[in-house]
């Protein structure tokens, strides 16, 4: 979600956000539909929940092996105990409910979405609810996405329901419970997990150059969730993407309007602003931003990009380090800081963080990336323990 001199740089979030507040629909002035081309495939979102007659015949099975446990808990069992579906968590794309369970992976949206169908088709009640945590960061290219969390919270059948009753319910949440602790949910409506979904879409689709599917995804998340600001962030980038430098502006102003804190709308707007010309607005959001966020994320990452490239690789290690202290998980920064540790010959360090890289990457194509690398390093490795 962050950048600073790259050719061009863009921030988006991903589901995690609840909405800030109920608002009318949105301003009709606000889209550009005639300089968007049609879809490559129709964008709907009537099919996110839908069960296939897998899924169902699934639910039945848990109904039927279910035994003394309460239903939320067989079917919390049925989907992540070792043994029983073997769900991955994996992040290229956001699924909807069918495509989550016939991959048997999803990222966190996607596997909130997939148990709620199931857990509805048993007749459990589902409340959705957005956890305040932290954002986490990644990128792709010049875009840097915030991802905030989503979990929810399953209900007795309906029928089995009298009054409210703590422990009639059961959160399932896809973070460790240690990670989970202390942390505060604010329940979100369906129509904002179906926004979320969208605009998830959206900027995977902006993520694979498909800018008008991007757009087309970016406007229906609004018309479910007008209250949704991560979707107007979205559509803000994808019209600077297109070249709608105005367009941008005055959705991205709106946004602004309405989350006046929100850094990474800032970031955005500055950014259209400088591609306008007007560099004193832009400057007193930038200024602003060094106020709220000395150190945005991928700051030190991004200077310790540079110091490698400068051959600094001690410097790049002491950067690496620090971005690691602010976010530990995730698996470029330790592949950095393992290429660093290689770099000064400190195989050790490189292979801990190598491995470290491969154990939090949550892409396929990560994954099987650091694998080689980390077979390559232990060749190294034993070639040089054999010299000595």
């Amino acid at each position: 979600m962050k950048s600073w001199a790259i050719a061009f740089f863009a921030l988006l979030t991903l589901a995690g956000c609840a909405s800030e507040r109920v608002l009318p629909p949105a301003d009709p002035a606000l889209f550009q539909d005639q300089r968007f081309g049609p879809p490559s495939a129709p964008i709907s979102a009537a099919d996110i929940f839908t069960l296939t007659p897998e899924m169902k015949q699934y639910a039945q099975q848990v109904l039927h092996k279910q035994q003394d446990k309460a239903l939320q808990q067989a079917l919390f069992d049925a989907l992540y105990s070792k043994g029983q579906l073997q769900l991955e968590y994996e992040s290229t794309m956001t699924r909807n409910a069918a495509q989550a369970f016939d991959a048997r992976a999803g990222n966190c949206l996607s596997l909130v979405i997939m148990t709620a169908a199931l857990a509805r088709e048993l007749n459990l009640s589902v409340h959705f609810q957005s956890v305040v945590v932290d954002d986490s960061w990644s990128r792709s290219g010049n875009l840097y996405f915030s991802s905030g969390h989503v979990n929810l919270t399953l209900g007795k059948p309906k029928a089995h329901l009298a009054a409210y009753d703590a422990t009639e319910f059961m959160t399932i949440d896809f973070l460790p419970p240690e990670d989970m602790r202390h942390q505060r949910a604010l329940p979100i409506e369906e129509n904002t997990i179906v926004a979320m979904y969208l605009n998830n879409r959206a900027a995977e689709s902006m993520v694979n150059g498909k800018i008008d599917d991007a757009y087309w995804y970016a406007r229906k998340a609004i018309a479910y969730d007008s209250g949704f600001m991560n979707a107007y962030n979205t559509l803000g980038v994808i019209y600077q993407h297109h070249g709608d430098v105005a367009a941008a502006e005055r959705v991205l102003r709106y946004a602004h309007q309405q989350v006046p804190g929100n850094t990474v709308v800032m970031f955005n707007l500055a950014q259209a602003l400088r591609d306008m010309n007007r560099p004193l607005e832009a400057q007193v959001l930038i200024d602003e931003l060094a106020r709220l966020e000395p150190h945005p994320p991928f700051y030190f990452f991004n200077l310790g990009r540079a110091a490698m490239a400068q051959h600094d690789y001690a410097r790049a290690r002491s950067l690496f380090a620090r971005e690691l202290a602010r976010d530990p998980y995730y698996h470029e920064f330790h592949f950095w800081m393992a290429a660093a540790s290689y770099m000064t010959g400190d195989l050790d360090d490189a292979d801990k963080h190598m491995k470290l890289a491969l154990e939090n990457s949550t892409a396929r194509s990560d994954h099987d990336l650091y694998a080689a690398k980390l077979d390559h390093l232990k060749a190294v490795e034993a070639r040089t323990r054999a010299r000595q």
